[in-house]
């Protein structure tokens, strides 16, 4: 009886690293996830002051305000 008690134990126990292990890889993946993103929208957010920017001169050059 004390042997079938400390199997299902350990199996409970094995079962439990397995389950904390697969929790802690996808905290993983969304934590990677997450970075990826914001550094897509910082790379997007850049890009579209850059092109703001070269707008304002182009408006700028048009009308003859960059003299």
């Amino acid at each position: 009886m004390a042997d079938n008690s400390q199997s299902m134990s350990y199996k409970a126990g094995e079962a439990k690293g397995q389950a904390q292990e697969k929790a802690s890889n996808l905290m993983d993946k969304a934590a990677d996830a997450a970075q990826s993103a914001k550094e897509s929208i910082q790379e997007t957010g850049q890009k579209m002051m850059e092109k703001a920017h070269g707008a304002k001169e182009a408006v700028k050059d048009a009308t003859g305000m960059n003299k």
